[in-house]
Order: structure tokens, then sequence, then C-alpha cells
């Protein structure tokens, strides 16, 4: 079977007749791949007229949506990739990594459209005022890029390597090429298929190579976007290209890195940390065979457990059933290729000129019911270093299999300056159970790793692992680890957008942001906003209500309904050297007293109070001062129905800004509302 390459809008075959591509664990061929005669400057020529009009066209919460749809589809499609995964070697624990994971990641973005609004652009942080009278101001906004997110991704994780960066490249309103490594693209190649197939994303928004990309970045220009993820030596070379520095284009690089993890001195043996750290260590030494660039390298342990450790992830490596993935009661299959297995051969023998091999051997190896001539396996490795502060090549040398090196340590100092000599790595764990060993790790170890677990009894139970990355948090790396950030939730959109300050009145920065921004212009309108539907709601749309003149009644009343007492609300004796003149009103009673002037009570469109975003009291109110309320609507963000028995519904931001006698303001807050839309269809 030949892999096609999806390019503007069709499938293809290369030129060539292609590479075959085998399977993991028997030999047998899977596909052929060829990728010869692309015209790779048409396909991201392409990608920019087409797919990125179309998705810049769409509203973030449009684009969430979609990939919402997108995920569901796949998911309900998920066990059709366990069959191809299989041929890569991967167990069926190490498939669901990959497959629905990487649909996982795909849920856990679509759920961002919620904080990016319901525009084609974002509207970043807060407004900032640049006058002394407050006619001149400015904001940020963030507009996707104009090019396209091509995406190197590694052999190891072929669909999770793909979704967990398109998922927020389309988010943001880019599109996407993906060139994944051709060992396992086949794999890839099946779930394009299907992504395509589905018709749910626009023309364009996805594209696809499999096979050699070879020349693509002599065609960047300024605005696309380049992601590698693979090794450090390829990434550098890459990174490094003319034409990503001519044309300003972002390179982010995810490199494998000699990842560590650090047993607390407290975790001794019969302690629950103890043999957590064991489980982990094993873990990570054999799912995936070891081949994940979060994989631990490096076991860090004080100098006295060494020999504890060592027995016991030793014991842990002697219960895992080696072979083909599809044999029930397998726990690791094979390598991704012999290729592969080279290669993480050369790294040992290198690795033992300065270390000890205490369990395994990666050139004998007897699996029952296997060919071991056809298929790509391997004994885990476990190591011991004989000096790792004067022989370093245990800090420069990767293994990128099931290989690991014990190494010990004196005191935490030691820990922490171990594992900061690997130069960076995308992830180090502590095993601990003592809250001082933890911070004090963290703190000083943080300047060399993308992300530091913190593992013991309290958290075990739930913990995704060492060797997890998170779509919410920061996948990513310092030095070797490449320097580069992936996935991070709102971090990860922010990549592809395109910063921007806009500069202008307080009207024109409204019309501009489609926030209302305090001392524009308002809509005075004769309907109040409560009677007005989600639809027919308008920025800027302000109700100037009644005023209210506050009393000391008022203020003791409320303290009394509150039980809130403190003294500058209820004792003047008390006054003396504070910022007060005389009792005041409290901060919460005012708003809720201009919730009593803006409120519209009759049932209208208005469902409920969804919250309070901000809350600012920024002028003391005394017994006598009269207030009134601007009440402006400052954003809407439209909803999608739950289901066909939903109400359609959306939220609007409302502005409050309470002002006194003198014109003043003396509190502002957003608070939420849920509106109902008058179409219902």
């Amino acid at each position: 079977m030949k892999l096609g390459n999806y390019i503007a809008g069709k499938w293809v075959n290369g030129s060539g007749a292609g590479k075959e591509l085998l399977d993991a664990s028997t030999g047998e061929v899977v596909a052929l791949a060829n990728a010869d005669g692309i015209d790779f400057g048409e396909m991201l020529d392409y990608g920019r007229k087409v797919g990125n009009k179309a998705l810049r066209k769409m509203t973030f919460r449009e684009r969430g949506v979609m990939i919402k749809k997108l995920a569901l589809y796949l998911h309900e499609r998920r066990e059709t990739y366990y069959p191809i995964s299989y041929k890569t070697g991967a167990t069926r624990v190490d498939s669901w990594i990959d497959i629905e994971g990487g649909i996982g990641n795909l849920f856990a973005n679509a759920s961002l459209r919620k904080k990016l609004g319901d525009q084609t652009y974002y509207v970043e942080g807060e407004p900032v005022g640049l006058s002394k009278g407050g006619t001149f101001m400015g904001h940020h906004i963030m507009v996707p890029k104009t090019g396209v997110a091509i995406h190197i991704n590694a052999f190891n994780f072929p669909i999770w390597g793909m979704l967990e960066k398109c998922a927020v490249n389309w988010l943001a309103g880019m599109p996407a090429v993906v060139k994944p490594a051709t060992l396992t693209s086949y794999l890839t190649e099946a779930m394009v298929r299907d992504i395509i197939a589905s018709g749910i994303l626009p023309e364009g928004a996805l594209q696809l190579i499999c096979g050699s990309a070879h020349g693509i970045i002599d065609y960047v220009e300024t605005g696309d976007m380049v992601t590698f993820t693979g090794s450090a030596t390829t990434g550098k070379m890459l990174k490094s290209h003319p034409r990503l520095i001519d044309q300003s284009v972002h390179f982010n690089m995810e490199a494998d890195s000699l990842n560590c993890a650090i047993l607390g001195s407290d975790a001794v043996p019969g302690t629950p940390e103890f043999d957590l750290f064991v489980k982990e260590v094993r873990k990570e030494m054999t799912v995936k065979c070891g081949q994940k660039c979060t994989a631990i390298r490096r076991i860090i342990v004080p100098e006295n457990l060494i020999e504890d450790v060592q027995l016991a992830v030793s014991a842990q490596l002697k219960k895992m059933v080696i072979g083909d993935p599809r044999t029930e009661g397998v726990r690791m299959g094979a390598l991704a290729g012999f290729s592969q297995v080279r290669e993480v051969k050369e790294r040992i023998a290198e690795l033992r000129n300065e270390a000890t091999v205490v369990y395994g051997d990666p050139d004998n190896m007897d699996i029952p019911n296997v060919d071991m001539a056809k298929g790509a396996f391997m004994s885990p490795i476990l190591m011991v270093a004989n000096d790792p502060w004067k022989s370093t090549g245990v800090h420069d040398i990767e293994a990128f299999g099931p290989v690991s090196t014990i190494m010990g340590y004196r005191n935490l100092d030691e820990a922490t300056e171990l594992a900061n000599m690997g130069k960076g790595s995308l992830v180090s764990s502590i095993t601990t159970f003592d809250n001082d060993i933890a911070r004090n790790y963290v703190v000083n170890a943080a300047t060399h790793h993308g992300r530091i677990l913190v593992l013991n009894r309290d958290c075990a139970k739930e913990s995704t692992g060492h060797g997890s990355p998170m779509p919410m948090l920061v996948h990513g790396g310092p030095g070797r680890a490449g320097g580069g950030e992936e996935m991070g939730g709102m971090r990860g959109v922010m990549h592809y957008l395109q910063r921007c300050a806009v500069q202008g009145s307080p009207t024109m920065m409204t019309a501009v942001t489609q926030q209302y921004q305090q001392g524009a212009e308002f809509k005075d309108t004769s309907v109040h906003p409560f009677r007005k539907y989600f639809e027919d709601l308008q920025i800027g749309d302000t109700v100037v209500t009644h005023k209210r003149t506050i009393t000391e009644t008022d203020i003791v009343n409320f303290a009394n309904v509150s039980w809130d007492h403190f003294y500058a609300h209820t004792d003047v004796t008390s006054l003396e050297g504070t910022t007060f003149e005389q009792r005041v009103a409290h901060g919460y009673f005012i708003l809720s007293a201009a919730a009593g002037l803006f409120v519209d009570a009759a049932k209208g469109p208005v469902l409920l109070n969804y919250g309070i975003d901000e809350c600012r009291f920024v002028k003391p109110i005394y017994a006598g001062a009269t207030i009134g309320v601007r009440l402006s609507v400052k954003e809407k963000l439209g909803q999608e129905k739950k289901d066909e028995e939903d109400i359609k519904k959306g939220i609007v931001k409302f502005l409050v800004d309470v002002y006194d006698e003198t014109g003043e303001t003396v509190a502002l807050a957003t608070i939420l509302t849920m509106v109902k839309y008058r179409n219902q269809e």
C-alpha cells in the first residue's frame, strides 16, 4: 500500500517507488512512503491562501466548536487505529497514550474557546491609560498569523504528536502542514484520511507529507511557523536555516533530553515513596520501550540507596513480558524499527565507558514465539554510573530506548547539581514526602527543567506521572531540550498569534476591541439592557440609574446582616492613624446597593447572574454620600447549546461604574449575566 500525501485538497502519491515501512514486530511490509516530486512552495502557498483565510474568518468559539466536533468524531473511531498502532511496536497501553491522549488534547484545547471570546481575534490583558484626562489609551490585540504552521514530528507518537500541535494552531486560526517521521507515518496517514473525510475542517486547514520533506524550509515566509520534535542535533540544524532568519519565522523546538528522576533522602525502602519511585522508573523505561522524549534517562538517588534501587528496579523489570504487542499478556513491545535498535545499541556502547550494566543485555535476548531476526526487540538496560561527576557522558549521551542510568548523591545540593548537568531537560521529578526537600529542589532546579513533578503518597493515585505532559501545562524545556514551548493551554495558542499594541480614544478602542472601555461614549438606550435579548444587545448599551444616598443606618444594618464588623465600618473610635475620616461603608454594600439601582426586576431575557470577574473599591464612601450607577454592555460571548433541549444563550459582561455626587468613580466591577437569545433556532 502506498501512503498518500494530502496536498492542496487532493491525495497524491510521490513520483518514486517509495520507502518500505516495516511492522516493528514481524518485519512485514506495512506500506510504502514517498513524497518525491511534491512542490512544497505550492503546498505552503495553498495553506496560506485557502486554509489560513478560511480559519481566520472564524471566531475562537467557532474554531473551538470545530475542534470539539473533530475530537468526538475521532473518538468514535479510536478503536480502528489500535491495530495499525500495534505495527509500530506499541502495546495497547502505549497506543492508548498516543491515540486517546492525542484526541484528549483536542478536547482540552477546544475548551479554551470559553476563555478566548467570540471574535476572530483576542483582546489581551487590561487596557492601559496613557493620558491624565482619560482620552488616550492603549490595549493589546492578538490576531492569527497569516501563514502556515509546519509541524515536523518524531516517530514515537504518530498521532499525539500531530494532534497536540494542530489543536492549538487551529484554535488560533492557522492551518497546518504535518510532516510525521516517515518510519511510523502510516498511522498518521490513517487518521488524516478520516479527518479529511469528515469534512469538519475547512479546506486547506490540514495538509500531510508522508516521506521526505527535505527542502520545505526553503519556502517558508514571514507569518509562517515551524515546530520541530526530535533529536537535538537535527533540531539545531533546522533552527539555523538561513531562511528562518531572513524571514523572521518563529521556530519552536522540543528536543529529546536527559530527563532525570530524584529519590528524596527521606524515601527509604519501606516507605510508599520508595515504592512509587521504583514503579515510576520501571514505567518510564518500558512504556513505548523508552522511546519517549520525556522518559527517565538518569536515576539520581542517595549514595547509600544505590544498591536498594538497583535491586528493586531490576526485580520490576524481570516481570516485564516482552513481545509482539498483539500477543496477550505482553507489556513491552518492540522499538519502532531496526534503525532505532542500532542507534540505541551504539549509545549503550558509549555509555559503557562510564557506566556498568546491572540489568539486561542489549545483544542477547530470547523471546518465545518471536523471530528476533525480524522484530526490533530489545531488553531494558539498567546501568550504574561509575563516577557521574568526572565521567560526564552520562549527562550528554542519550540512548532513545529502554535505557536508564543510576547515579548517587550525598546531599540535596548535589542531587540538584547532577540534575542540572543534563544541560536542560523537558521534565524532572522528585519523589519525596518532605515538603522542604521538595521546595528546595524545585526552586533550585526550575532553571534547567521545563516541568517538575513532585510525587508522593498524597497524589500518587491521580498523578499522571513523570512522562506525561498535559495539554494545559507547558511542554518544553530550556537548553538541550530546545528552549521551546508546546501546549500550555492559552500559552500554546499564543505562539500562533501576532500581538499588536493599539492606541486611541476610549470610544475608538471600544469599536476596535469590541469591549466597552471606561470613559468611552455610551449608547443611552430607552430600553433597559436587561430587557434585551442577546442578539439585540450592543457593546456600549448603557443605563444611567437613579441615585441613592447612603446613611449610617445602612452601614450598621449591613454589618449586622453580613456579620462583617471590621472596625472601619463599626468603631469610629479606632479610625485614628487610618486612611478613613469617619465610619466607612462596606465595599460589598456599595456593590449590593448598586445592584439595587441597576437591576431590572421583572422576568425577561436575563436568566441569571453568572458571577463577577473584577471588582475594585477605589474611593471610600461615608454616610451622606449619594451614589449612582452607569451599567454598560462591556462584552458578549455566545455559547453553543449543550443539546436539543438546552436554551440558546450567551454570556454578557456588564461594566458596573459606581460614582458619587462629585461624579468620581467609587467602585468598578464586571458582572456576568446569562442572557437568552430571541431566536432559539
